[in-house]
């Protein structure tokens, strides 16, 4: 989905389970992008080569969206359905990311899939390398995308969210060879809902 470029862009923070989530609006309250806080600083870039010199304030969100990620992470999985989403990105990385939001919560995909549903099933590398410069994180499910044995594979948020968000989902994955044991020992929640 895209529009008009936005007059302005405003920037909120979420306390999540897994981290601190940074939710970017326009000024219609359309979401423009969602990542976590560490990642901060590759979000600026991000909207910057989206939007050029739009002005990025730190303000809340709109009701509508806080609620929507707030029942997303408190367990209603399908919460975030619902949302207007706008962002920049060539003609070919948007399809990609409607097609992340076509695979329903809960389920996954591979590469392979995910190409097929674009229409593009030899184009497998071109849309991994897009499903991983998803601005709109957990909006359009990059995490959804696993490996074609159905394993884990990369997440920009890390593997260990990765685990988290699809087993929130109730999603069924396989961890790599003793990737297991070390989830168990992956850092806690930072935050409580």
């Amino acid at each position: 989905m895209t529009a008009e470029r936005p007059e302005r862009l405003i920037l909120d923070r979420l306390r999540t389970p897994i981290g601190e989530g940074l939710i970017v609006t326009d000024d219609k309250g359309v979401l423009r992008a969602f990542n976590w806080a560490e990642y901060e600083p590759a979000l600026r870039r991000g909207l910057r080569g989206h939007y050029g010199d739009i002005p990025v304030e730190e303000g809340a969100a709109p009701v509508a969206v806080r609620r929507a990620f707030d029942a997303y992470f408190a367990g209603e999985i399908r919460a975030l359905e619902g949302l207007a989403w706008a962002t920049g990105g060539t003609a070919f990385q948007r399809s990609v990311w409607a097609a992340l939001c076509t695979i329903p919560a809960g389920e996954t995909v591979s590469y392979r899939e995910l190409a097929e549903r674009i229409g593009k099933p030899k184009a497998m590398r071109a849309v991994g390398l897009a499903n991983g410069q998803n601005p709109i994180a957990i909006m359009a499910p990059c995490h959804r995308v696993i490996g074609a044995d159905r394993s884990l594979t990369g997440y920009g948020g890390g593997l260990d969210r990765k685990r988290w968000l699809l087993r929130h989902e109730g999603a069924a994955f396989r961890d790599a060879p003793g990737m297991e044991a070390k989830a168990a020992r992956a850092v806690q929640p930072q935050f409580s809902l």
